[in-house]
């Protein structure tokens, strides 16, 4: 991505994005919905990535609390997270399954395995992120973050599809079709435009440039939403609902490769202007098991209220360019197909 690619200066630096998120918190918007009167989850198996700390891990507890069979990939913290999630929530009805994004070529693998143990999930969270301190490739020759965040997300859940993630186009009113949401991030709407030419090539870049890489990376995961929205939903009743979000600024551990110099400031900032995991996960809980939005697809919440995504995430003509991309690099990587 070109440097005049990065757009406007909200999220063009640790700093500027720190102070964006602040501004927000104050400017937020009103709560449009809540959580009271959501029904039991009892039943339904969720996948969350990314759940042994942060929004992560309290959504899990707050999954688990109402009544979900919850499933926490990691790439860490086994048994210990799971166990925790199980005394705060009183369930144990928790799971763990190890999981590392970064290591592309391991989630066909990863998807057979969740299917044999546990049978499709009814509600996948996809939520493990990450800023890099740096640009740094994987083994495949890619961009770390831009696997993390974008490009293994694409993988896995078209793995899962493939298992048998979808629900029918049509059936009684109040059946439940599976759910994907994937937490975003406002920093989308960030980049001026999708750099095509430079799709899945390595440019080293460092840490003043890492938080906008972050947003434009989410620009490319709502993108993809988006497409596969209209890929698994041809039927004006949806076959599987996409949803997406942004929790705000949450006071996690993301900014943990930050140089230690900044560690013990970005702490304080956190931990006084930041909104808890508790807090910052209702977003995730709403659009996991909300019967109001039982058909739907394609909605986006920016802490508890809808809101339109950037013209560039919604555009079909971008969705399609960037899903043939996506596929023709899984070609040319040559990742092992578990479902055949």
């Amino acid at each position: 991505m070109k440097q005049d690619q990065f757009g406007k200066k909200k999220y063009n630096s640790p700093l500027a994005a720190t102070l964006t998120g602040i501004r927000d918190l104050f400017r937020q918007p009103e709560d449009q919905v809540s959580l009271d009167g959501l029904p039991s989850l009892e039943g339904k198996k969720v996948l969350v990535t990314g759940a042994s700390s942060g929004l992560g891990l309290a959504a899990s507890v707050e999954l688990a609390r109402r009544g979900a069979h919850v499933i926490m990939a990691v790439r860490s913290g086994i048994p210990a997270k799971g166990e925790l999630v199980k005394r705060k929530s009183g369930s144990d009805r928790v799971d763990m399954i190890p999981l590392d994004l970064a290591d592309i070529s391991s989630l066909p693998a990863f998807a057979a395995q969740l299917e044999q143990s546990f049978g499709m999930p009814d509600v996948i969270i996809c939520n493990a992120a990450m800023v890099a301190r740096q640009g740094r490739p994987v083994k495949e020759g890619l961009d770390e973050m831009f696997v993390v965040n974008y490009f293994a997300k694409f993988l896995l859940v078209n793995e899962l599809i493939k298992g048998g993630l979808r629900g029918p186009s049509s059936g009684p009113a109040d059946s439940r079709i599976p759910r994907i949401v994937f937490v975003a991030s406002e920093s989308h709407r960030n980049p001026s435009h999708i750099d095509w030419d430079g799709f899945g090539i390595y440019k080293p870049y460092g840490i003043k440039e890492s938080v906008a890489m972050y947003g434009y990376y989410k620009l490319l995961l709502l993108t993809m939403a988006n497409e596969l929205s209209r890929r698994l939903n041809p039927e004006p009743r949806a076959a599987c609902s996409v949803f997406a979000l942004c929790p705000g600024p949450v006071n996690s551990n993301i900014a943990r490769e930050a140089p230690g110099i900044f560690q013990p400031l970005l702490k304080l900032v956190f931990g006084i202007f930041f909104r808890s995991p508790q807090k910052a996960c209702r977003p995730v809980i709403y659009l996991a098991a909300s019967p109001a939005l039982e058909g739907l697809t394609g909605k986006y919440m920016f802490l508890m209220k809808f809101k339109d995504m950037d013209e560039k995430a919604v555009d079909p003509e971008n969705g399609r360019r960037l899903w043939e991309l996506s596929e023709e690099l899984l070609e040319k990587l040559k990742i092992k197909d578990q479902h055949g």
